[in-house]
């Protein structure tokens, strides 16, 4: 894989509300390594060539050229290339801000993504990749101007508006309590525990994080459990009562529910499944 990264000097007497902190470009060359990963500012992804997938929030939806992807902060994501038309992206990062749909302004987009038709945005895009790379007299500054334009370009033309990062320590607490899930889903978890150790009213708490992350915290913490669930049956004999012990379950009926509801699988359908591919 190809993936050129230019870092822009942050320029303290520009007091950009929106710096650019990077430029990508990247070229998949067959040994695309898709890794679920997020960052503390928001992204900007553009496929230039080429179809794939992102799994975004729990999601895995389909791209193209002229697709532009919006990831907000914290939001965990990837990358996959199709083998027969693979991709080709342009990635910005930007600190300081969340972009929100105008009709949901207290709640930040997990991920939005847009069909630039006209290829408009692609213009801008490539203008900045032409300024990173050559590194001229004043490209920093030159480049966080092309950004303000294709910021304001995308708004025209959607319906979202850019909020500054006063969420930002909102949005911190919130991944705090996602690395929290993803590091006890054994132990027992519920909305009352994860306010009392987030300090945030249960209500806010819940509503705040399925705004950020896109799912409600419970929700999210029985992915975690289902995901641990299936390497345990695949690799073991235990019985299914103690399968759903030992993920942090409160009784085998529930998580039989939860996984099926998941899954459309029952644990022991999924096994038997696992199973038969090992045998082949």
């Amino acid at each position: 894989m190809s993936n050129l990264v230019y870092e822009i000097p942050i320029l303290d007497h520009l007091h950009s509300a929106t710096p650019l902190l990077y430029v990508t470009k990247s070229i998949d060359e067959k040994d695309w390594h898709s890794l679920i990963h997020s960052h503390h500012f928001t992204e900007l992804l553009y496929i230039t060539e080429g179809k794939g997938s992102v799994f975004i929030a729990g999601k895995e939806i389909s791209v193209s050229k002229h697709d532009l992807i919006i990831i907000n902060a914290y939001i965990d994501h990837t990358e996959k290339s199709s083998l027969d038309h693979p991709l080709e992206y342009i990635a910005l990062g930007i600190q300081g801000i969340f972009f929100l749909p105008t009709d949901q302004v207290n709640a930040p987009i997990p991920f939005h993504i847009y069909r630039d038709k006209d290829a408009e945005y692609l213009v801008y895009l490539k203008k900045l990749v032409e300024e990173v790379q050559n590194q001229k007299k004043s490209y920093a500054i030159i480049t966080q101007s092309l950004l303000d334009i294709l910021l304001i370009k995308i708004l025209r033309k959607n319906t979202l508006i850019v909020e500054k990062s006063e969420n930002q320590k909102l949005t911190k607490e919130i991944n705090e309590i996602k690395k929290y899930i993803e590091n006890s889903f054994r132990e027992e978890i519920n909305l009352d525990s994860l306010a009392k150790i987030s300090h945030l009213n249960k209500y806010y708490l819940a509503h705040s994080f399925k705004s950020i992350i896109g799912i409600s915290p419970i929700e999210y913490l029985i992915n975690i459990r289902i995901r641990e669930s299936k390497i345990i049956l695949k690799t073991t004999n235990y019985p299914i009562s103690d399968v759903s012990a030992i993920i942090g379950f409160s009784s085998q009926s529930f998580f039989s529910q939860s996984f099926k509801r998941v899954t459309n699988m029952t644990p022991s359908a999924y096994r038997k499944s696992k199973s038969k591919v090992e045998k082949k």
